[in-house]
Order: structure tokens, then C-alpha cells, then sequence
């Protein structure tokens, strides 16, 4: 029942366009003898099931026609399909290319044009292209010329791709430097354990280069299964990525390529870690001399812990003494696990960050500044008496009206071309907000600004700037700035709307409505708007955030859940070979207390008891992590359309928590089998 909005072009007579050329994916281009044959936007007709031979009704310049669809097609100034916000809306906003002849006779526009596109010339200068087209077009009626930096669709596609680019680099850099930790330090503690084998092979006669190259032949392993197993992860979540963004922003064609400097530097950053971790420990084992080497390690010189010597002693059990002095004995060993499975925890909270910053925004958005059901336009300004008209419609609890107008924003050097809107002083439905999500009241006179917009432009409150009207009269005039709103999306001004029509020189008219809604009634008044000619769109909320949850958030599900998988194989990896090695290092120890009477869950505590610990300490930190690379994130993906806010919900801290501690479990659990399967006889002989 909802009204669904198209945008019809004209295409050229000879059926494409050298310029923003239309690529036909499935059926034809229609033929200048055929006036009601179509080409349908991808997105759209896949949404609404429109294909070669459908056909459906449409109001055109205020007449019902039937058009007959021909093709689907797709056209580069189209991929981000919206009919001007910052979120796609493929189900109820579809481009529509027909013959120019017969569309320009439904409008009376026959031998003129209402959108023109350039191609320039290699070394033209386009600021001065535009002004000249502006000089030219603007007895005509032209409205401003502009850039391809500032077509819309073109515009988010850059910024999405500087903000994959941040992604694309924080992200991976952290996994590797986590990874390249966690095997330098896992060789290096493995190679220490086989200290004692490495001086029996010295005392048989293998010199140090031998073993040295022993050694480096096994990580060379370790490395090449690494790296074959990462290009096949990384080809499919890269592969993956490509297709979702294909899917959302409607490519012709797209293309996954893994650039050959790409795993240059990830396979060398791994060899550099891992040579690293084990030429140090192996350099250490082969300078000791084999009768030396081939002797235990002294004992460990054990002290009271911090706790005992503030004496708090009497509150710990003895095994949370030996752990104690265990991890203050190696200090760096431990801060160093516990940095690990922090930085574990930090990349899936920085993967949840996103889902609740746009749930917060669409909440702000929606709920506390948008309080209307329904946004209607018009085709042009319409006198304030069609309040009354909406009000009597079927369903209508409330309405509000508002006067928007394109203008460039001017001061000193820097300009900015967005839409001004008169606001009712008095107004519910339509509400501007600081930064805390409170209301910010409509000044009587002067501008209100975005505060992305006044950054940009450079101004505050108290500072006049030129207001360059696009429409109507082109009028320009010198107004102060009355103050700030936090706006989320977009670069918007707004006026108190008696003011914004006297400094416009026009009469009291309105250009849209925000609309409050009995639910029960919506679909008659859909039909009702369907009848209006002079309407151009009719935007639901539920609809566009319904729509957006749909698109969006299946890529946000998609990527977090694929950070959360991969941290928690950092997660096993960081406590399991923690966990593990210390088991060899302490298996002497182990199987002396087992024979002294103690229990397999008294030992398995000595040792597990220090992992737990190392966890709870990186809990905490894991979450300030976090919300650092959340901000790092915010500030480097810094966009004018859409401003992420820094948000991280309770619950994203607890599911980060939770994988990571569900990962320690799981290791301590493996870890646990091995100490109650430890063959005593075998590593107290070992020892001798």
C-alpha cells in the first residue's frame, strides 16, 4: 500500500548515452517507436519482481500510465540507489529509463532539458567549468552546477571505501601483531624447554649452524602452512566482502584481487616474528656449553608476593601463594599473556562496536528527532493551507509542515551546497538535538548549523555567514549564527520557518510534512496519497528502517561475526600454548607434588590458577582496548554524511568477554586432560 517513488530519464534517441551510460543486465533498451517501454533499475526490480514483460502503473506528471518493462539495467550515477538520504531504499525508490520523445511531451518539455552531465577534457579546470556553467544555466533556471565529488552516489562510495581502507588496515595490523606475538613467543618458550636436547645433539658433535638450521627449517613449516592457510581465509572473507558490497551499492561488475604486496608483507611480517621468537632462544641454548646445558635450570628464586609483604598473606590458600609468585617471578611472561588475550577481546568489541553505534543512531534518528510515521513531499511549494487538507486524511493524528530550499553556504573560502529548512517554532514531530540527544529550540531569528557544518565552514555561534538561495529569485543574504545542533545524519541548516520565507521573498508556503499516524489506518492513507498528483514521495519510517536493517545490518552480522570467530582463535592460541608450554616446564614440578599427595584438581590449580588470573586481568583491560580502537575507528572513518557515534553497549562487552572467556575454558579444559594423564614415573625419570 505504501507509494513507491520512481525517477524517470529520458534516454537520448538514439537509444545510449556516451555519459552516466546505462548497462542493460538482462532483456533490451527500448525503441523510440516504443513510448511506454521501460528499463527498471536492478536493485528495484529484483526487490519488486519486475522483469522483461511485466508491467506497472505509474503517475507521470500527474497522469496514470501503464509502462511496459523491457529491461533491467544499471547506470553509474545510480549504484547507491536513494532518493537523497544517506541509506539506500531499493523497495520503495526505483530508476526508471524510457524514450526521451515521449517524456518529454508528458511534461510539455519537448526540444529542453532539466539535468545535464559533462565530460571535460584532461587538463580542464573544473571549478572554472562550473562557474561558467553557472553563468550560463542560471537565467534558465539551473540550480547550481557541481562536481562528481559531490554527486551522491559517487560521494558515499568514496567515503565507504576510505572507511574500508581504515578498517581494512587498523584491523588486519592488529591480528598481526597479535599473531606474530603469540609465535615468537611460542617457539621461543618451546625451543627453551628442549634446552637439554639441544645439548645432547652438541655433545654428539652437531655444530651450532646445524642446529641453528634445524630450528629455522621448522618455522619455515610453521610459516608456509600459515600463510597457505590465511590466503585461502582471507580469498573467501575478501571474495565475500566484495559480493556484499556489490549486492548494496549495485555494480555492473566486480572483481576480487589480492595484491601480491599484500601477502609480501603479511608473510614477512609472520617469518620476521617467527625467526625472531626462535633464533633468540635457540642462540641461547647453543652458547651454553653442552655439560652446562644438559643440567636442569637452577631452581626458580621464589619471594613473597606484594599481597604477603602488605600483609594480606592470611587472606590467600597456599596455591594462590605459588601462583602469585610464579607470575611476579616472570612478570613480562605473564603481562605479556595477559596483553594477548586482551588484544583478543578488544577485536571483537571493536566488531560489536558498529552494530551498537547504528543501533543508537537509528534510535536518535528515528525515535527522538524524526517523531513523524511519515514524510510527505511535494513536487513544488504549496500554500500553508494543505495542513488542513492532510489533517482530514484517513489515519492523520498530526501534521507539520516545513519549508526546505536548496542553498550554498558561504564564509570566507569555504562554501557548502545543502538544503535549508524552515522549521515551526512550535513543532513535535520534527525535533533538532545537542549533543546529549536533548531538544534544541528554533531561534526566532538567524541560522542554526549542523556542528559538522559549522566545523566545516568554519564559523560559531555569533559569526554571520552569506546564504546563496538556489531557487525562486536567487537571492543571497547575511545571516548570523544562531547556534549548533548534533545532528547524526547529514549537513543540514535550519530557520525558524517565518523567517526563513521573509529572507527567501516568498510567500508563506510549505514543501513538506511530517506526519503522525493512527497505525491501524496507514494503508488508507497510502491509497489516498497515491491520488494526489502534486505529491512526490511518501516515505514511511517503519519502511526505511526496516529496509535499512535488511541491507545494512546483514553486513554489519557478517562482519562481526567473522571478527568474533577470529578473535577467538587468538583467544585459544594465546591460552592454550600459554597453558601448554607451562605444562612442559613445569611437568617435573607437577609430577613431584602429585607424588607428595596432592590431588589432580590441587595441581591442576597451580597451574591453570595463573591462567585464570592473567584472564580476569584481561578482561578489563580488553575492554578499554576496545573502546580505544572503537575511537580510532570513529575518528579515522570521519564522514559528512553520516556521523558514527562512539557507542559501545553493555552487552557488547559481556559477548566479548564471554568469547574470551568461553576460549580459556576450552583450553584450560584440553590443558586439564594432559596434567591428569601426566605419566609421574616417566617425568620424574626424565629429570634424572
Amino acid at each position: 500500500a505504501e507509494p513507491v517513488v520512481g525517477h524517470l530519464i529520458g534516454l537520448p534517441e538514439r537509444g545510449d548515452s556516451p555519459v552516466d551510460r546505462v548497462v542493460v543486465r538482462q532483456g533490451r533498451l527500448p525503441l523510440d517507436s516504443e513510448p511506454t517501454s521501460v528499463v527498471v533499475s536492478e536493485g528495484f526490480a529484483a526487490v519488486r519482481h519486475l522483469g522483461p514483460g511485466r508491467t506497472f502503473a505509474a503517475l507521470v506528471n500527474g497522469k496514470k500510465q501503464t509502462l511496459h518493462v523491457v529491461g533491467i539495467g544499471l547506470a553509474p550515477d545510480y549504484i547507491y540507489a536513494t532518493r537523497g538520504g544517506a541509506f539506500p531504499d531499493d523497495r520503495n525508490f526505483g530508476v526508471v529509463w524510457m524514450p526521451r520523445n515521449p517524456l518529454a511531451a508528458a511534461y510539455a518539455m519537448e526540444g529542453a532539458f532539466n539535468h545535464v552531465s559533462l565530460r571535460l577534457e584532461r587538463d580542464a579546470n573544473p571549478r572554472a567549468v562550473i562557474d561558467a556553467l553557472d553563468r550560463l544555466l542560471g537565467p534558465y533556471g539551473g540550480t547550481n552546477a557541481y562536481g562528481r565529488d559531490e554527486q551522491l552516489s559517487h560521494r558515499i562510495l568514496s567515503q565507504e571505501i576510505d572507511e574500508w581502507k581504515v578498517i581494512g588496515t587498523v584491523i588486519p595490523s592488529i591480528f598481526l601483531a597479535v599473531t606474530a606475538f603469540l609465535l615468537s613467543v611460542v617457539l621461543g618458550r618451546q625451543i627453551t624447554t628442549q634446552r637439554e636436547q639441544i645439548a645432547a645433539l652438541k655433545a654428539m658433535g652437531y655444530d651450532n649452524a646445524t642446529l641453528v638450521g634445524h630450528y629455522l627449517g621448522q618455522v619455515a613449516v610453521i610459516v608456509a602452512l600459515g600463510v597457505a592457510l590465511g590466503i585461502g581465509i582471507g580469498w573467501w572473507f575478501g571474495s565475500a566482502v566484495t559480493a556484499l558490497y556489490a549486492e548494496f551499492f549495485h555494480f555492473p561488475a566486480y572483481r576480487f584481487r589480492m595484491p601480491a604486496w599484500v601477502l609480501a608483507t603479511a608473510t614477512a611480517i609472520i617469518a620476521v616474528a617467527a625467526v625472531g621468537g626462535a633464533i633468540g632462544a635457540v642462540l641461547e641454548a647453543v652458547r651454553l656449553a653442552p655439560a652446562e646445558a644438559m643440567r636442569p635450570p637452577f631452581p626458580g628464586c621464589y619471594r613473597p608476593t606484594i599481597a604477603e609483604r602488605l600483609s594480606l598473606g592470611r587472606f590467600l590458600t597456599p596455591a594462590m601463594r605459588m601462583t602469585f609468585r610464579n607470575m611476579e617471578r616472570k612478570p613480562w611472561r605473564a603481562a605479556l599473556t595477559t596483553l594477548g588475550i586482551a588484544a583478543a577481546m578488544a577485536i571483537v568489541v571493536s566488531g560489536l562496536f558498529w552494530r551498537d553505534a547504528i543501533d543508537y543512531m537509528l534510535d536518535v534518528q528515528f525515535a527522538i528527532a524524526q517523531r513523524g510515521d511519515v514524510e510527505i513531499a511535494f513536487t513544488e511549494p504549496t500554500s500553508t493551507r494543505a495542513r488542513s487538507e492532510i489533517e482530514r486524511m484517513p489515519g492523520v493524528i498530526r501534521a507539520e509542515g516545513a519549508r526546505e530550499i536548496p542553498v550554498r553556504l558561504v564564509s570566507g573560502h569555504h562554501e557548502y551546497r545543502t538544503v535549508l529548512s524552515g522549521l515551526p517554532p512550535d513543532g513535535e514531530l520534527r525535533r533538532l538535538l545537542d549533543e546529549d540527544a536533548g531538544p534544541v529550540a528554533i531561534p526566532p531569528q538567524g541560522i542554526l548549523l549542523t556542528d559538522r557544518l559549522a566545523l566545516r565552514l568554519g564559523v560559531r555561534p555569533g559569526d554571520r555567514i552569506e546564504v546563496d538561495f538556489l531557487t525562486g529569485e536567487r537571492r543571497r543574504a547575511w545571516v548570523s549564527v544562531a547556534g549548533t545542533s548534533a545532528d547524526l545524519i547529514g549537513l543540514a541548516a535550519y530557520m525558524n520557518l517565518a523567517a526563513l520565507t521573509r529572507l527567501a521573498g516568498e510567500p508563506d508556503t510549505l514543501s513538506s510534512f511530517s506526519v503522525r499516524l493512527d497505525r491501524a489506518h496507514d494503508e488508507a492513507l497510502y491509497r489516498e496519497l497515491k491520488s494526489y498528483p502534486r505529491i512526490a514521495t511518501v516515505a514511511s519510517k517503519l519502511a526505511m528502517l526496516q529496509n535499512f536493517r535488511d541491507t545494512m545490518g546483514r553486513n554489519i552480522l557478517f562482519f562481526t561475526s567473522v571478527l568474533t570467530v577470529f578473535a577467538a582463535v587468538i583467544a585459544v592460541g594465546v591460552v592454550y600454548n600459554n597453558a601448554r608450554i607451562a605444562l612442559q616446564e613445569r611437568a617435573w614440578e607437577l609430577a613431584s607434588l602429585r607424588v607428595l599427595g596432592f590431588t589432580r584438581g590441587e595441581v591442576s590449580v597451580f597451574l591453570l590458577g595463573e591462567l585464570a588470573f592473567e584472564l580476569a586481568l584481561a578482561l578489563p583491560l580488553g575492554c578499554g582496548l576496545g573502546y580505544g580502537m572503537a575511537w580510532m575507528m570513529v575518528w579515522a572513518t570521519h564522514s559528512d554524511l553520516i556521523a558514527i557515534p562512539l557507542i559501545v553497549a553493555p552487552r557488547s562487552y559481556a559477548l566479548a568477554a564471554f568469547a574470551v572467556v568461553a576460549a580459556g575454558i576450552a583450553s584450560a579444559m584440553i590443558v586439564r586432560r594432559r596434567i591428569d594423564r601426566l605419566d609421574l614415573v616417566g617425568v620424574l625419570k626424565s629429570r634424572e
